[in-house]
């Protein structure tokens, strides 16, 4: 998919500013901001009408901004991203350098390595990563269309990319958590 410049450039604009923005990603349609804004961070909550409790996902665009991230991702986590074909969210041990309103109360935070065109592109134009949460009210369904989405939750949106979802089978990433002690568990297949 080639990804139009213009968008890319408005939401990098729109994130640079500490907005909120509505985006298709790899799995479903998130709501993400530069996930290294703790008050962007807080204006996600506030628009998912989420407890701060429940942590929040980033996404990164490569295995070197991964490792910026995570002061020591597992040698085991590295040995599944590397087979892995399908979008997959790990969490980790002992995240760095994020808004501290991101990182759950056992000092983990889970973060996806991106695959998809626009969010790779986003993510290298603002040169940090980015939150991505389904755009949905807590506690409501996933949006699978983009009509899907509550004009209510777009209306408390600062920058909407109003472009399809790239995947036909639309659905939440698998998440894992591998910790540095060598526990893995599977949250979500």
């Amino acid at each position: 998919m080639e990804v139009p410049k213009a968008i890319v450039q408005e939401a990098v604009a729109a994130l640079k500013k500490g907005q909120t923005i509505l985006y298709p990603t790899d799995t479903i349609y998130g709501i993400g901001c530069d996930a290294t804004n703790y008050e962007a961070v807080e204006k996600i909550y506030e628009i998912k009408e989420r407890d701060p409790s429940k942590s929040l996902l980033i996404l990164v665009d490569s295995f070197p901004m991964l490792d910026q991230y995570i002061e020591e991702v597992p040698e085991m986590a590295w040995e599944v991203l590397k087979v892995n074909k399908d979008p997959l969210t790990i969490i980790y041990d002992r995240p760095k350098s994020v808004a501290e309103n991101l990182i759950a109360s056992d000092n983990s935070l889970a973060i996806r390595v991106t695959n998809d065109p626009l969010c790779r592109a986003i993510i290298r134009g603002l040169r940090k990563p980015i939150v991505s949460t389904s755009a949905n009210i807590s506690g409501q369904p996933s949006p699978v269309h983009f009509e899907d989405i509550s004009e209510e939750l777009k209306e408390r949106i600062d920058h909407i990319v109003d472009l399809p979802l790239p995947a036909k089978n639309v659905k939440p990433s698998a998440i894992m958590k591998i910790s540095n002690n060598g526990v893995i568990k599977v949250i979500r297949k």
